[in-house]
């Protein structure tokens, strides 16, 4: 088995786990608080008005010996602090970031192919493709997470809902691999 052997099931489980992301997130309910709306959005708005896009911090500290400095440390005890992402203004432009979401699907499927050709025996099972396609696109879809919330405050209940949509893209692949590898 090798990858050009598995383009079936590449591009079905990259159809397939765009449709249901699609579904998810406009149907779904459980993303619908994942973001909060600030209690000034107006000020935070002119505050970050000229800010050029890119991902900032609140306080800023580029040296870590500004740790040791009482001033730099009542910023911290004060509060607040803020991990930001600045995007660029206008509307939001979904053609390009769709475009974006299906070729990243593209990939996980080829990842997994690759993984698939290189743990199963040629002529194995559906169970055993299955496993392995769908453990790789559940750690790929979901486990990076993790880290968001260890470092940057993402909240734990997010990362557990972002598994589950890991687990649903993991079952997908998984069934779509082990229908047609």
């Amino acid at each position: 088995m090798t990858i050009m052997t598995l383009w079936q099931p590449i591009l079905a489980t990259a159809v397939i786990t765009f449709a249901a992301g699609s579904i998810i997130w406009m149907f779904m309910p459980w993303h619908k608080t994942d973001w909060s709306k600030t209690s000034d959005e107006e000020a935070v708005r002119a505050a970050l008005h000229s800010t050029p896009p890119g991902m900032y911090t609140v306080p800023n500290v580029p040296d870590p010996a500004q740790f040791k400095n009482p001033d730099m440390q009542k910023k911290f005890v004060d509060g607040p602090q803020a991990f930001i992402t600045v995007v660029p203004s206008g509307m939001p432009a979904m053609g390009g970031k769709l475009a974006m979401m299906f070729a990243y699907n593209l990939f996980i499927a080829v990842l997994c192919a690759y993984f698939v050709s290189r743990t199963a025996a040629p002529g194995a099972d559906y169970l055993a493709i299955f496993r392995i396609a769908g453990a790789v696109a559940f750690v790929a879809y979901g486990v990076a997470y993790v880290q968001e919330s260890i470092w940057f405050g993402r909240s734990w209940s997010t990362t557990i809902k972002t598994f589950l949509d890991a687990l649903i893209y993991g079952l997908l692949t998984g069934g779509v691999f082990g229908w047609l590898a």
